[in-house]
Parts: structure tokens; C-alpha cells; sequence
């Protein structure tokens, strides 16, 4: 057997060990090896989804992520990476059970969205807007563009309230939209938007940068119906208020 072939059928037993035991390896050190292995990926998946694994007992959530070990063709060591994995595994291959809530994926990604959020690292083309010093005249001389330190998320459960003595069995009445950003001391928030705050939110993520004009007129063409004073003082009000929150930011280009 070459030793392309050996290592395969190591890596094949790793992951499953119902697959042939790899020729001279004795199952004991096999068995310290495969441990080692799986209890990392364990550690990663439970670290980036804690209310996740809430929800199930010790058995249940190690039946998932092993489940996730043995089938999902994973390459990266990154640790934000593996849980990005994990949601795939769990968007598109995993196979829900009666004892799973029907928000798992929602849930899932908003913890992922976390992660993401609190890795992130600031753009050095945006810069921070002092919202206490803007006009509407300043507004007009820059570009504005949300943090690279902020993700935008719509869902149909109130994710963030979720935990074990809360487990919602049916969606909201309405789509619940949520800003999560890394606030003025790094640590991870979540803010949540109406709909046509999200609306802004996400047209401006659309862009490095897009101007204070282009975003009224943008506003007043998608609600024509709506008085134009009362849109433009609303959107002043608006761009103000994510801004002292660090979400929109300056546009500084290169």
C-alpha cells in the first residue's frame, strides 16, 4: 500500500471508525489520535455556537457535531472557518430530527454572525463619524458606508432571546430585522431595526460608499407616498443615530 493510500485510510478512520483500521497502527494509538482530533473540532463548533448547544443534552449535541466530523469535507484549521463549516453542514446537509427547534438554522447563524462580528477587524478606508458635530450640510460633503464591523441579518424567530427556558415553536407575525456590530469598546451588540432603517442599512451595504443626496434620493423614490420634509429629517435623524453607534461610518476611499 503506498503511503498516499495510508494516510487516506488514517484520515478515513478518523473521521469514521467504522472504516478499516489503517495496516500496522494499533487501535489504542488510533483511538488517542481520533480523540484528539474530534475533541478540537468539538471544542471550536461549541465555543462559536454556546446557545446552540444549550438546547440539547451532552449526548445529543456530540451525536451532531459528530455527525457533522464524519460527513461535512472539511479543509480549513481556522477556528471562525470551522464554524462557518458547521452552518453549511447544517444548511445543506444535516437532516433535522424531532428533537431539533425549528429555529436551529436561524440561531445558528445569528451566533455565526457573532463570531464574524467580533473577529472583524476596521476598514482603514472608513472612519468614524462624530455624530454630535454633523449637519446636514456636513452630511452632504461626505460618503457614507457601514462598518465593516457590522452584519445585517433578517430572521423569522427573536433569535436573541432565545435560550432554554425560551424555545418559540412558531415565527413572529412579523420578519425581525437585526444590526449586529462591534460597538465603541469592541465588545459584540445587536441592535433591532425597522424595516425601513434596514432597508437603508442594507442599500448602503450595497456600496464602498455611497452620498447623502444619492441615499434621499434613493429614499424618496422607493417611498414616494411618504412627505419628502418628513423623510429627509427622519433620514438625518437616522444617519445620526447609527453613527454615534459606530455602524455608519466615512468613506474615505484609498
Amino acid at each position: 500500500m503506498s503511503f498516499i493510500e495510508t494516510q487516506q485510510r488514517f484520515m478515513d478512520y478518523i473521521k469514521d471508525p467504522t472504516m478499516p483500521l489503517p495496516d500496522g497502527i494499533e487501535m489504542r494509538r488510533m483511538k488517542i489520535y481520533r480523540e484528539l482530533f474530534f475533541n478540537n473540532i468539538d471544542g471550536f463548533v461549541t465555543n462559536a455556537f454556546p446557545v446552540l448547544k444549550s438546547l440539547y443534552t451532552e449526548s445529543a449535541w456530540t451525536e451532531r457535531v459528530q455527525q457533522f466530523f464524519v460527513e461535512h469535507d472539511c479543509h480549513t484549521p481556522i477556528f471562525l472557518e470551522i464554524a462557518q463549516e458547521f452552518l453549511l453542514f447544517l444548511q445543506t446537509q444535516y437532516t433535522p430530527t424531532s428533537i431539533d427547534p425549528p429555529f436551529m438554522l436561524e440561531l445558528a447563524h445569528y451566533e455565526w454572525l457573532e463570531l464574524v462580528v467580533a473577529v472583524a477587524q476596521d476598514d482603514p478606508q472608513q472612519r468614524l463619524i462624530d455624530a454630535e458635530a454633523i449637519d446636514p450640510d456636513g452630511l452632504n460633503t461626505m460618503l457614507l458606508s457601514v462598518s465593516a464591523c457590522a452584519q445585517i441579518a433578517q430572521y423569522r424567530y427573536d433569535v436573541q432571546h432565545i435560550s432554554p427556558e425560551y424555545q418559540p415553536t412558531t415565527p413572529t407575525e412579523s420578519p425581525q430585522f437585526f444590526c449586529i456590530y462591534a460597538d465603541h469598546h469592541d465588545e459584540v451588540s445587536f441592535l433591532a431595526l425597522n424595516p425601513l432603517t434596514a432597508q437603508v442599512l442594507a442599500y448602503l451595504s450595497q456600496f464602498e460608499g455611497v452620498s447623502y443626496t444619492d441615499l434621499i434620493d434613493w429614499l424618496l423614490t422607493t417611498y414616494p407616498n411618504m412627505e419628502p420634509s418628513a423623510l429627509t429629517d427622519g433620514c438625518f435623524t437616522l444617519i445620526a443615530q447609527l453613527s454615534s453607534k459606530g455602524i455608519i461610518r466615512q468613506f474615505i476611499g484609498n
